[in-house]
């Protein structure tokens, strides 16, 4: 039995082209949100199974590649295509070649990957839904209805989600929802440019459609924590960014793995956001050294917003590269 299970509907097949000499390298991964959460997870000494629809020839390649790295997987073959994104790094940035999330699943796959995902999570002591990489894979209410059937089952749901599927999972009641800023304005739940004051009020209206405790990430500023009627700011170290793509889904593997022991939700999001901060470093999604992320909690800062009306910030503390290493050193011995 895994602790954890991620219901990751359409994990990707990733294939980077780096710069290595005259002829480059091409380095081949397993990717996508519930992958990157898996990761994570793991890096934390955590069983984990992944739920998933693994479809076409990417398909077989994923189900290989997520077992080698020793995340348990719950698979449905689907008929069609599966999700692709290929990548050129050989002039320091991503650039997008090609991508795909796959192909919709039919009404038999999906009454399949429903089925295995229930049965596999019924057992567990937390489960993570996780986005699609593309739209359509599966409807909305299949997130409603796993939420209502996990609460129902006394299984504690963590969720990170936008848009209406982030909507039809707090129809069916979670323990926690994550959230960036940047998808609350796309969805039009804030207006650009809005203040703390605005983004709990957000907070406040998921709290009340369906989530015990809501985190709201903000990219290099304080994450916003509601708990309650208490909200927190939590104040990563900030360290030299290197790749910033994956920190969100690095913040919810952690925070998933202390609510998954028992821990409480300001612990979590503190390991969350010293997990995130140590993954803007690495060039690896959801990847973490768990020594590093322990040593970085330390750093992390838990502060309770006095009111809604006086919530500037302070700076993030600065972590030079020297500190960081002294930091490892001292864990490590």
């Amino acid at each position: 039995m895994s602790d954890v299970v991620i219901f990751a509907p359409s994990p990707v097949l990733e294939i980077t082209v780096e710069e290595h000499g005259e002829s480059g390298d091409v380095h081949v991964h397993a990717g996508g949100q519930g992958v990157w959460q898996a990761r994570m997870l793991r890096a934390l000494g955590h069983e984990v199974q992944l739920c998933a629809a693994l479809s076409g020839e990417t398909g077989q390649v994923l189900g290989h590649l997520l077992r080698e790295e020793g995340i348990g997987v719950v698979a449905v073959r689907g008929e069609g295509r599966g999700g692709v994104i290929v990548h050129d790094r050989r002039g320091g940035e991503r650039v997008p070649v090609i991508e795909s999330g796959g192909d919709p699943l039919t009404r038999h796959e999906l009454d399949e990957l429903y089925g295995a995902t229930l049965r596999t999570s019924l057992d567990a002591r937390l489960v993570i839904l996780s986005g699609p990489h593309g739209e359509g894979i599966v409807p909305a209410d299949f997130y409603r209805r796993l939420a209502s059937d996990l609460r129902t089952a006394e299984v504690p749901v963590v969720v990170d989600l936008a848009g209406e599927r982030l909507d039809a999972a707090l129809e069916g009641g979670v323990a926690a929802v994550k959230v960036s800023d940047e998808e609350l304005r796309h969805d039009g739940r804030v207006a650009e440019g809005a203040s703390v004051p605005q983004l709990v009020a957000a907070m406040r209206e998921l709290r009340a459609a369906g989530a015990e405790v809501v985190a709201v990430t903000r990219a290099e500023r304080p994450t916003l924590l509601l708990e309650g009627e208490v909200v927190h700011e939590v104040v990563a170290p900030r360290l030299d960014v290197v790749d910033s793509s994956g920190a969100g889904d690095a913040f919810v593997g952690a925070f998933a793995s202390v609510l998954a022991r028992g821990g409480a939700v300001a612990e979590a999001a503190t390991l969350g956001a010293a997990a995130g901060a140590q993954n803007v470093t690495r060039h690896g999604l959801g990847t973490g050294d768990a020594h590093t992320i322990e040593r970085l909690r330390e750093l992390v800062v838990v502060r309770q917003l006095p009111d809604e009306g006086d919530v500037a910030a302070q700076p993030a503390r600065e972590v030079t590269p020297d500190e960081l290493a002294r930091g490892v050193e001292d864990v490590d011995g």
